[in-house]
């Protein structure tokens, strides 16, 4: 995978919720932003492939920005980003091998007709006969 770390900046705000002083006074919330056509780590259709996985992430500008202020500490915040975002990244260039499709063999259906049989036999053997 290729790091392209330095390609992400980095936007520094207030974290919400509690914390009391701390939070009022300290931007330890961190949001990482990567323009993805301008990246040079990645050729055209990585950037492709990494825009059409992550649509709902990108916005209309080709940035994709991640936040996070699960830390106190805004080098903290600023790490998590970073790993969150190579992640993603990496997740989305990921290419699933083509599944070969393929027939059962024919000791297996000779296997699965002769079990429909004695199941067959075993309910017609249920009935009552007159």
């Amino acid at each position: 995978m290729k790091d392209f770390s330095t390609e992400i900046s980095y936007k520094t705000s207030r974290s919400s919720g509690a914390g009391g002083q701390n939070v009022n006074k300290v931007e330890t919330a961190v949001t990482g932003i990567w323009n993805v056509m301008e990246s040079q780590f990645f050729s055209f259709d990585e950037k492709l492939r990494i825009s059409e996985k992550l649509k709902n992430r990108i916005n209309s500008e080709g940035l994709l920005q991640m936040t996070s202020s699960e830390s106190r500490t805004q080098l903290q915040n600023k790490k998590i980003v970073t790993e969150k975002m190579l992640e993603l990244v990496k997740k989305s260039l990921f290419v699933p091998k083509k599944r070969l499709a393929t027939k059962p063999s024919k000791g297996q259906i000779q296997k699965r007709i002769d079990n429909k049989k004695k199941l067959s036999e075993k309910k017609e053997n249920r009935k009552f006969r007159f």
